[in-house]
C-alpha cells in the first residue's frame, strides 16, 4: 500500500520557526514531526511519497530514499494551492487504494491502521466540544460524511476533519474544488466529498482518539506535555 504525506506548506503560523526549517522537521520532544507521521503508518504500507515545497531539500536531505523500510519517494508542490492541489500532484506514481496524511500533524498508529481497513473511502473526524473554526463535518444516520462546514463556527460540541484519508485513484477523474467558495486553495475534504457524491462511493467518518493538530508555536509544547502525560 501506498501513503502520501503532505508536507509542502509554509508554515506561517510558526512564524520565525519555519524562516530556515520546514515545518515538517519542527521537533516535538526532540523528534521532528514527520517522524511520528512515518512512524504512524501501518506495516501494510511499502511506498512513501512526500509531497514537499518549502524548503523541501532539507526533508530530503534528512530521509532519503527509505525510513523504516518503506521507500519514499518525492514530487514538488510549486504552488501552493490547497491539500488537493497538494495531493494531485503524486497522481501520476498512485496505483489503486493509498493513505493520505498531514505531514505535520500527530496521527495515532491504532487510528491510521483503522483508516487503512475502511471497505471503501474514509476520512478521520474527531468529536470536539466546541467547534470554533475548521472543517465541521456533518454525517448521516450510517456514519457516512454528508457535508463539510469550513468558516468560524459557534463554538457547539461537533466533529472536525483530522485531514487523514484513505483513498484510491479514482479521485483523480473529479475536479478539484476549492476550500471555501472564492478560495485560491483547493481542500482535500471538499474535493474528496464532491468525488465520491459524483462517483457514488461512500465517505466514511472515522473516529480519532489520539490526534494532535500542530498550527502554532503553543502547539507543539502542548504536544510535548501531552506526550509526557502519556508516559
Amino acid at each position: 500500500m501506498q501513503a502520501v504525506i503532505l508536507a509542502a506548506g509554509r508554515g506561517t503560523r510558526m512564524r520565525e520557526l519555519t524562516d530556515s526549517k520546514p515545518k515538517g522537521l519542527l521537533e516535538v520532544a526532540g523528534t521532528p514531526l514527520l517522524e511520528y507521521t512515518l512512524d504512524a503508518l501501518p506495516d501494510t504500507v511499502d511506498e512513501v511519497i512526500l509531497v514537499i515545497g518549502h524548503l523541501g531539500g532539507m526533508i530530503h536531505d534528512h530521509f532519503g530514499g527509505e525510513y523504516s523500510g518503506k521507500c519514499v519517494l518525492y514530487v514538488e508542490q510549486e504552488v501552493l494551492n490547497g491539500t488537493a492541489g497538494a495531493l494531485w500532484q503524486a497522481k501520476e506514481i498512485l496505483k489503486d487504494r493509498f493513505l493520505v496524511m498531514m505531514g505535520d500533524d500527530m496521527y495515532g498508529r491504532d487510528d491510521v491502521a483503522r483508516i487503512a481497513s475502511a471497505k471503501d473511502w474514509a476520512m478521520g473526524v474527531e468529536e470536539s466540544a466546541a467547534v470554533a473554526e475548521g472543517g465541521q463535518v456533518l454525517l448521516d444516520p450510517k456514519g457516512r460524511i454528508t457535508k463539510i462546514l469550513e468558516g468560524h463556527h459557534k463554538g457547539e460540541q461537533g466533529l472536525i476533519s483530522t485531514n487523514l484519508f484513505f483513498l484510491d485513484t479514482r479521485i483523480f477523474s473529479c475536479p478539484l474544488v476549492p476550500k471555501a467558495p472564492d478560495s485560491p486553495e483547493f481542500g482535500l475534504p471538499q474535493t474528496a466529498l464532491a468525488a465520491a457524491d459524483q462517483l457514488k462511493i461512500p465517505l466514511e467518518a472515522i473516529t480519532a482518539t489520539s490526534w494532535i493538530q500542530i498550527s502554532s508555536p503553543e502547539d507543539l509544547q502542548k504536544a510535548e506535555e501531552l506526550l509526557a502525560g502519556n508516559d
